[in-house]
């Protein structure tokens, strides 16, 4: 689509970075195919040698997946873009691609367990040091910095006990060095929070959250600047090969196009259902950014348009009661999934975070009685009904 207009957000993400073909198909077309033919052979030279611009073979580069990282970067505001095949993917190739043996990452503590792993486990492995710091100050950011700091990485909000970290102030710790901020953005999503806005250098998504938001399939994306791609992702991603199948990048264009629709009413829910939670007596409290109580209210005011899609609540009766209530709701489904159209539940303590030690939970706040709830885009009167109750026998 052309538009001699700046269309606004909800406009670029049913049309922007559409790519027809002969056919002028309405749909956005899947091209299911592993290379590509040449005209000639001085055609194929010239596509390898980068002067058509062309593609190769869909490892590098696909015209499905194209459009979707286009359409991408017209939300986030980014230069450039890379479509993985998961979030996961998306974390590891944007930390292992600028790092070697002897650099040092600077880590918030809270985050996913899959996060945590590659931070204190998979880093090590291959020389690279990495300290873990609380990152609601960003002073802890300061005082961890060595000679050797290339990175800082953190989620904002963290999952699942939804601290913020205020995005703004680390990037500014990390341009006094010459280091990069890497935010995993999946909790605010792009259209609460786009932290390259903020002063990050590095944003990635888990693209089966709320970018699918119909658990459909898997994808993730690293959004920067085009030199740092050119520079530090591009060979990676070529020569590693996490790139995106052209199917599930067809499948998260379709869900681009309801994003805000689906973020809206989520967010909106998420907020009812905060204040239901946090005035019940079996709720020991509540967690949400769009809330005045939250520990770090000042922070979310400042760089997100709204609370968040998840809400973070703990039960005084433990995890017995936990338990007890999730097996009890009948519309909310227990699942670690998130940012789906359907609300889910789940217990981190048992599910995302169970290989952090207890003491590691303890630190993070993910106590026994703590659950975390993604929030649908169900009718939130019947959301309401349905945690009264499974609370009234607790």
């Amino acid at each position: 689509m052309t538009s001699t207009r700046q269309l606004r957000p909800a406009t670029q993400l049913v049309h922007g970075g559409t790519t027809r073909s002969g056919f002028g198909e309405t749909s956005e077309a899947i091209y299911l195919t592993q290379g590509f033919v040449y005209d000639s052979s001085a055609a194929a030279e010239a596509r390898f040698k980068g002067e058509d611009p062309g593609f190769i073979y869909s490892r590098y580069a696909n015209p499905t997946n194209d459009m979707f990282e286009k359409r991408m970067c017209l939300m986030e505001g980014a230069e450039d873009a890379r479509a993985t095949a998961s979030g996961m993917a998306a974390i590891s190739a944007a930390l292992l691609c600028q790092l070697k043996a002897g650099d040092h990452v600077i880590s918030a503590r809270a985050l996913f367990g899959s996060c945590r792993w590659v931070v204190e486990t998979l880093l090590p492995k291959y020389g690279i040091e990495a300290t873990l710091v609380d990152g609601r100050d960003p002073a802890n950011f300061e005082a961890a910095i060595r000679p050797n700091t290339k990175v800082f990485f953190l989620e904002s909000p963290t999952n699942p006990t939804l601290e913020v970290v205020d995005i703004a102030a680390v990037a500014r710790l990390a341009n006094q060095i010459g280091a990069k901020v890497v935010v995993d953005n999946v909790f605010a999503t792009p259209l609460l929070q786009k932290p390259l806005e903020l002063g990050a250098h590095v944003v990635a998504y888990s693209a089966t959250k709320h970018i699918d938001g119909q658990g459909r399939c898997l994808g993730g994306v690293i959004l920067s600047d085009k030199e740092w791609i050119d520079e530090n992702l591009h060979d990676y991603f070529r020569h590693t090969g996490p790139s995106l199948s052209p199917f599930n990048a067809w499948t998260l264009l379709k869900g681009l196009e309801t994003l805000p629709l689906r973020v809206r009413q989520q967010t909106s829910n998420a907020g009812r259902l905060a204040d239901v939670l946090a005035d019940h007596p079996a709720v020991a409290r509540v967690i949400y950014p769009g809330r005045a109580d939250h520990p770090q209210a000042d922070v979310c005011a400042r760089q997100m348009k709204g609370g968040s899609t998840l809400v973070a609540f703990e039960l005084k009766g433990g995890k017995k009661a936990a338990f007890a209530m999730q097996d009890a709701l009948e519309v909310i489904q227990i699942s670690n999934n998130l940012g789906d159209s359907k609300s889910l539940i789940t217990h981190p303590a048992t599910t995302t975070h169970k290989n952090l030690s207890e003491e590691a939970r303890d630190e993070l706040g993910i106590g026994p009685g703590v659950v975390r709830l993604s929030v649908g885009i169900e009718d939130v009167e019947d959301l309401v009904e349905d945690f009264e109750q499974a609370l009234s026998g607790l």
